[in-house]
């Protein structure tokens, strides 16, 4: 493929696809052209959408890439949302996620000791929204579940991977501009450890 195509061919890619592309998906749509040059022209896009000015531009979120609006025409993005449903976190269910997103894995005890409060029902939203998963067992007499984040957690937060995870007082800020979004769609987790039906709260 020629290589204006190509470059034609990776922005439509990303545009139509609801979740982050990774560099081997493309390869493997775009008959396996090199990662090298997918990057490069992802990086030319980059600077063009930049130099250009537009509304939009491509982030490496969740280890693909995914096209999103520029922070800055976020009050336009509330004001054409505000009358659709929205699945907007609590308040108790930002702060049950802050605590699993930097100290996981936890059992659910843990989390309502750091809490003092009964998590049952946000833990239950939260594998519902598919923001956390159970990561597996600890080795303690029951052998509770313990629970960590997603890769729809990075999605959903527009972070890498968790190293881009911002300071803990600051993740209420994150979540403010991760509520642009409006709607949650859940989507499966690659290889989790689950060790029950995902709604069940061990």
């Amino acid at each position: 493929m020629e290589e204006n195509n190509l470059k034609s061919a990776v922005e439509a890619l990303i545009f139509a696809s609801e979740r982050p592309v990774t560099l081997e998906q493309l390869k493997k749509v775009l008959g396996n052209p090199e990662s090298g040059q997918l990057r490069k022209i992802i990086d030319g896009l980059k600077e063009e959408y930049e130099a250009e000015n537009r509304g939009f531009r491509i982030a490496e979120i969740a280890g693909g890439f995914q096209m999103i609006t520029c922070s800055a025409f976020a009050p336009f993005l509330k004001k054409l949302y505000k009358d659709r449903g929205v699945d907007k976190l609590s308040k108790p269910a930002l702060e049950s996620l802050a605590i699993i997103a930097y100290k996981q894995p936890l059992t659910k005890s843990e989390i309502e000791s750091l809490r003092n409060v009964n998590v049952d029902g946000v833990m239950k939203s939260l594998l519902d929204k598919n923001l956390i998963r159970v990561s597996g067992r600890k080795k303690i007499p029951g052998r509770p579940f313990v629970f960590g984040t997603t890769r729809q957690f990075l999605e959903h937060f527009g972070l890498k991977s968790l190293d881009d995870l911002p300071k803990f007082e600051d993740f209420n800020v994150l979540a403010q501009e991760a509520q642009i979004k409006n709607e949650i769609e859940p989507i499966s987790e690659e290889n989790a450890e689950v060790g029950n039906e995902p709604g069940q709260v061990a």
